[in-house]
């Protein structure tokens, strides 16, 4: 992380996106502040945190912003998808109903946000194994349809949580580095530069990167 005083190259805002109860709340404290609560209160409005990492030789300050995921709350914190970059798309294993959601949240993201946005999929509560409604394979099979990057989670466990957030920063890190390059000179009549897929390798069982992305946009 960058001392208090060192200069910060870029702040990326990430929100939290999906039904209540998925555990939006445990994943951005495990990724913030390595901290889980077991008797975590719902988020009211809108609440965000802050951590600062180094990619490339470069500070990054993450801005996470957590949606609350009720109902009589979503018109309030749409209008917090304004200038978000990445986005953790997040439904509880156990709970088909929350993925079942998972397109309708997808579809409000996409209403309201930059069309370049990072998107994560991501399945929650994977130390629930034997209570799982939600098959690795359902998720994977949606998250290559929509474009998506997907990892399935455990705030409480600590699984994958870091690795999640670190793929959309350093997928967003990559975007804007490819604009920044092309607006030193070279020629992109104006607009971002066409982005090329690569890669980014992530530990743990349940990774997919789509193939022949391009961009973060849905095809």
């Amino acid at each position: 992380m960058a001392a208090g005083g060192d200069k910060i190259d870029y702040v990326f805002k990430v929100v939290l996106i999906g039904d209540s109860a998925v555990g939006k709340s445990q994943i951005l404290a495990r990724f913030a502040r390595n901290e889980f609560s077991l008797d975590s209160k719902a988020t009211i409005g809108v609440e965000f945190q802050t951590r600062t990492l180094v990619i490339q030789h470069k500070s990054v300050k993450a801005q996470i912003w957590d949606t609350a995921g009720q109902e009589r709350y979503r018109a309030v914190t749409s209008a917090y998808y304004r200038g978000a970059v990445g986005a953790l798309l997040v439904y509880d294993i156990t709970k088909r109903q929350s993925f079942d959601h998972i397109p309708r949240w997808l579809e409000e993201l996409r209403g309201h946000a930059d069309k370049n946005i990072v998107i994560m999929l991501v399945g929650n509560k994977s130390d629930l194994e034997d209570q799982r409604a939600v098959s690795t394979e359902d998720a994977k099979e949606f998250a290559q349809k929509e474009g998506l990057f997907f990892l399935e989670t455990s705030a409480l466990e600590a699984t994958n949580v870091e690795a999640a957030f670190m793929t959309v920063l350093t997928e967003i890190f990559g975007i804007i580095s490819k604009r920044n390059l092309s607006a030193d000179g070279q020629p992109n009549g104006g607009g971002p530069p066409p982005l090329a897929g690569k890669k980014i390798v992530v530990a743990g069982p349940a990774q997919v990167i789509p193939k022949n992305r391009t961009c973060c946009q849905s095809s």
